[in-house]
């Protein structure tokens, strides 16, 4: 149970750090925005990250399909809480959220993956 903690906590706080310096480097630089970026992530990345932990301990589905489907499942809820919420209009809510998903995705688990290393 703590690995599955640890694993989640380390992932939500690489996620916001990569994503919000993501958003400010494409623009985003409101307050409100921002919140509304770590808020959004506080919400889908412990969800998605514990569905995958869950998907690859308890089913045979490749790992490469749920992750697909899981990252696809975050990038249009973002996306959706994005275009509700932001008030950066200069760019369109999916490229912002495909944006700031690619950069933690591919960076992020590169990272997350030596730190819980070393930790665990």
């Amino acid at each position: 149970m703590k690995e599955i903690i640890l694993t989640i906590a380390i992932c939500l706080i690489l996620t916001l750090i990569l994503e919000l310096a993501a958003a400010l480097v494409i623009g985003i630089r409101k307050g409100f925005d921002l919140l509304v970026i770590t808020f959004t992530n506080t919400l889908t990345n412990p969800l998605a990250v514990l569905a995958g932990m869950l998907l690859s301990a308890f089913t045979g589905i490749p790992r490469l399909i749920y992750i697909i489907l899981i990252e696809l499942s975050v990038f249009i809820t973002e996306a959706l809480i994005y275009k509700k919420l932001l008030f950066s209009r200069k760019l369109n809510p999916f490229i912002v959220s495909l944006i700031l998903n690619g950069v933690s995705f591919f960076i992020g688990t590169t990272i997350a993956a030596k730190v819980l290393e070393l930790l665990i």
